[in-house]
């Protein structure tokens, strides 16, 4: 029978409303929107400068693309949720990395690289200057150039914005067997209604406390996709909130379109979330404990294409479908609506966040975080950079002798079930393999690896009359989720981290 007890730890209660003193202080509000109003500076001209980078002369036609490509809706949030997160990586000291899941909007996370310093140390020629800002504004969406999405070229980036869904699987994966790191994975709203985002919510059945890292989940609610409004977005808050507790997750709602207070609300959930997971985690690590908790989650919602143009002949963007894409149209409309893009342009006043020569002016090189602990240049992120060599046995050890044809019975994947539990014993030490299957690696002859690890599994259990084969919440054999999608996104994740594993089906 199962056990009585919810398997669930309870997380700590969060306060019933915010504490009345403010967590970031004027100075604090002041450099963070600095930084949010640079990087959204720095999407926006991604998408239509080839010239005037600075905009130190008044816009003219042949400053733009001939064909502006690319996504502004995202943008703005992801920037938002960013900033915030470099703030608490400084404060907390946290070893961690960044997944957009949105799909497009790469403008956003090239533009907090080109921030922080680490595009240009892995892209010398995109410099921190005036020139190198006009490259960088060239290449984006264009000929030779990079793509429109947060592709794998972007440093710091393990999720290929095209790949739809995965963001919260590869997250996962990611912080296996990284008890230090959290993967601060934002979700897009769009993204949540596809397959494999919506079982990756279920992930947290499957990360031990003791042995894994942190996953930090923001939904990012911006209402809207290409030409309809998003699912989560036109629910209600309560509707929403059962929804993530009945996942197993606790979350936090910021929302709102202020950005002083939208400022402070996200720096109160971001601190309420980092405590938490150090709670859980020192908790488990401390007493031994690896029961489930309620992981921390955040719901982000504010306007798709905030701070971005409102209107544009007449039709609403801001807040609207028509922010998903290109907000302003070029082409035959160029002199109409060139005024309109100069207007919103400046209105993130660039001369103050950029120096004579182009540079991001003090308020802004004192804001980030240093060294490893930039997101674009976290090493988890590179996998290359922790890439270990798996220790293997000599394959021909395992050899089936066949003296003569039809002698011998033998299964091919008993054998390699041999070869596999052998891997798997040479490597616990390291903790840097794993198997990924959907409920499959014993009906696929590969049981011997259960001679020396288990199943991984963090749900309830049954006490008597065992039913349950081989669960064990520290196995590493992650085979108790049937989605495939899950378990190539686990895989994927742990991979690119620079481990080892395979996928059986």
């Amino acid at each position: 029978m199962p056990k009585a007890a919810d398997p669930v730890r309870p997380a700590q209660k969060a306060p019933a409303r915010m504490s009345k003193k403010d967590p970031l202080t004027k100075e604090q509000v002041r450099a963070i929107d600095a930084w949010w109003r640079a990087a959204n500076y720095l999407s926006a001209c991604q998408l239509y400068l080839l010239d005037n980078p600075l905009l130190r002369e008044p816009l003219k036609e042949e400053h733009l693309k001939r064909t502006i490509v690319g996504y502004w809706g995202t943008c703005p949030g992801q920037n938002f949720i960013y900033t915030h997160l470099n703030r608490a990586i400084v404060k907390y000291d946290l070893d961690m990395i960044y997944l957009s899941g949105p799909g497009h909007g790469g403008n956003a996370i090239v533009a907090q690289d080109y921030l922080d310093g680490s595009y240009s140390e892995v892209y010398p020629n995109i410099s921190r200057d005036e020139a190198g800002m006009k490259r960088l504004f060239r290449q984006f969406a264009f000929p030779g150039g990079i793509p429109s999405h947060t592709a794998p070229e972007t440093p710091g980036s393990i999720n290929e914005g095209g790949e739809l869904g995965y963001s919260l699987a590869h997250a996962f994966g990611a912080v296996m067997d990284n008890p230090d790191l959290i993967a601060a994975c934002v979700v897009g709203d769009g993204e949540a209604e596809t397959g494999p985002l919506a079982a990756a919510w279920h992930s947290n059945k499957f990360l031990n406390p003791i042995t894994d890292g942190a996953v930090l989940p923001i939904l990012h609610l911006n209402g809207f996709k290409i030409g309809n409004p998003t699912i989560f977005s036109r629910i209600s808050r309560e509707e929403a909130e059962m929804f993530f507790k009945g996942c197993g997750w606790e979350p936090r709602f910021v929302e709102g379109d202020e950005p002083e207070q939208m400022h402070q609300k996200m720096a109160a959930a971001l601190d309420w979330a980092v405590r938490e997971i150090q709670r859980v985690q020192e908790y488990a690590r401390t007493t031994g404990d690896a029961a489930r908790p309620r992981w921390p989650m955040i719901v982000f919602r504010s306007p798709k294409g905030w701070t971005g143009p409102k209107e544009v002949d007449g039709n609403p963007v801001e807040d609207c479908f028509r922010a998903h894409q290109v907000p302003i149209s070029m082409g035959p409309d160029t002199e109409k609506h060139l005024p309109i893009l100069e207007q919103w342009l400046r209105s993130y006043h660039p001369e103050e966040l950029f120096d004579e020569e182009g540079r991001p002016v003090d308020l802004l090189r004192s804001f980030a975080p240093k060294g490893d602990r930039r997101m674009g240049a976290n090493p988890h992120a590179n996998g290359g950079l922790l890439l270990r060599d798996l220790r293997t046995p000599d394959f021909r050890d395992y050899g089936v002798e066949v003296p003569a044809p039809g002698e011998v019975e033998a299964q091919d994947m008993l054998v390699l079930g041999g070869y596999v539990r052998d891997v798997m014993k040479l490597n616990l030490e390291s903790r840097n393999f794993r198997i990924f299957a959907p409920d499959e690696t014993a009906s696929n002859r590969l049981h011997p690896v259960f001679e020396v690890t288990g199943r991984r599994f963090l749900g309830e259990r049954y006490e008597n009359e065992d039913p349950d084969e081989h669960l064990d919440p520290d196995g590493r054999v992650m085979d108790s989720m049937l989605s495939e999608h899950m378990c190539e996104g686990w895989l994927e994740g742990y991979l690119l981290t620079g481990r080892h594993g395979f996928f059986n089906s």
